[in-house]
C-alpha cells in the first residue's frame, strides 16, 4: 500500500498537515502541492478546524522543489497557489520546521503566520546558485521580515543558515530542542486555537493587509521571472 504524500489529522482544533514524502526529504512534487492546497482550501469551510500546523515527516521539513525534473508550468501554479492559500487564509498557520528547509519549503514557512524551529533546523535559499528564482512571495515576505539588505544576500549568496540564526533575524518566533519540536508547536496551536477565530481573522487580515501590502504584486513578478529564466535553460536542463 503506497502512502499518501500529505498526512492530515484533526486534534483539539488543530489540524496538523505532515508532509509526507520522507525517502526524498519532503522534496515538493505536483502530488503534494496539490493535496496540500485541497487541504487548505477545505479548511475555511470546516468549523472543527481553528488552527493549521504545517510539518514534515522523516528527517527534513522540505528540501524544496522536487528537481528530478525540469520545472513546468503547473510546478509554479501550485506552488504560488499554495502560498496564497497560506497568506490569504483565515486562520492562522503554524510552521513547525526542523532539519532540511530548503527553497519553497522554507518560502511556504514565511507565509506562515507562526514559525517553531527545531535546533537541528538547516535552511537555505540555493535558487540562485541553481539559475531559478524564488517563489511563495518571498520577495515581498523576507524583506518585510529580515530586511531588503539581509533578504537580497540570503537570496543571492544561498548560505546556509541556523535555527538560532532565524529567531536572530525574525525569521522564526522560537527555537527549541529537536525532540521538542511538536509539544511546543502543537502548544502554540492550542493557544491560537483558544482565542476567538473572528478576533484572529481580523488580526491575520490586517497585518498582512498593511506588512505584505505587495504580497500579490511579488507572486505576480516571481512567476514572470520563472517562466523567462526556464525559458533560458539550456535545452535538456
Amino acid at each position: 500500500m503506497v502512502e499518501p504524500t500529505l498526512l492530515s489529522t484533526l486534534d483539539k482544533g488543530v489540524l496538523t498537515l505532515t508532509l509526507n514524502r520522507p525517502e526524498k526529504l519532503n522534496a515538493i512534487d505536483n502530488v503534494l502541492a496539490a493535496a496540500l492546497l485541497e487541504e487548505l482550501q477545505a479548511a475555511p469551510n470546516n468549523p472543527e478546524v481553528r488552527v493549521i500546523r504545517l510539518r514534515g515527516n522523516g528527517r527534513a521539513f522540505c528540501a524544496g522543489r522536487d528537481i528530478s525534473a525540469p520545472p513546468t508550468e503547473r510546478d509554479l501554479e501550485l506552488v504560488q497557489d499554495v502560498a496564497v492559500a497560506i497568506v490569504r487564509h483565515p486562520k492562522p498557520v503554524v510552521a513547525a520546521v526542523h532539519g532540511w528547509t530548503v527553497g519553497a519549503g522554507f518560502e511556504w514557512t514565511m507565509d506562515a503566520d507562526v514559525v517553531v524551529a527545531a535546533d537541528d533546523a538547516r535552511v537555505k535559499l540555493p535558487e540562485a546558485s541553481i539559475g531559478v528564482f524564488v517563489t511563495g512571495g518571498l520577495v515581498a515576505t523576507l524583506p518585510a521580515i529580515a530586511g531588503l539588505s539581509r533578504a537580497k544576500a540570503m537570496m543571492l549568496l544561498g548560505e546556509e543558515f541556523s535555527a538560532r540564526q532565524a529567531v536572530d533575524w525574525g525569521l522564526a518566533h522560537r527555537a527549541v530542542p529537536s525532540n521538542q519540536l511538536d509539544e511546543v508547536s502543537m502548544a502554540v496551536c492550542q493557544r491560537l486555537a483558544a482565542l476567538d477565530p473572528t478576533v484572529v481573522a481580523h488580526y491575520k487580515r490586517v497585518l498582512n493587509a498593511v506588512g505584505l501590502d505587495r504580497f500579490d504584486r511579488a507572486i505576480e513578478e516571481e512567476s514572470n521571472a520563472t517562466r523567462m529564466l526556464v525559458k533560458a535553460l539550456p535545452r535538456g536542463t
